[in-house]
């Protein structure tokens, strides 16, 4: 597993948190969403952020 980039994960999980319901387990919907959200230009930033996005959404929850 790769580590990924820390914008990344920033930017994944503030999209999380501000738009919870425009996400879930789905990659191709979320890297819809994540274009439409941001105002990323690369496909490849995109593409790492919406599967970020999709790894957490399919985790299962840990209790804090």
């Amino acid at each position: 597993m790769a580590i990924k980039p820390k914008y990344v994960k920033q930017l994944g999980n503030v999209l999380l948190e501000e738009y919870p319901q425009a996400f879930n387990t789905d990659f191709e919907t979320n890297k819809d969403s994540v274009d439409k959200l941001t105002n990323v230009d690369s496909k490849g930033v995109r593409n790492r952020i919406a599967g970020y996005i999709t790894r957490k959404k399919g985790a299962p929850q840990q209790a804090a």
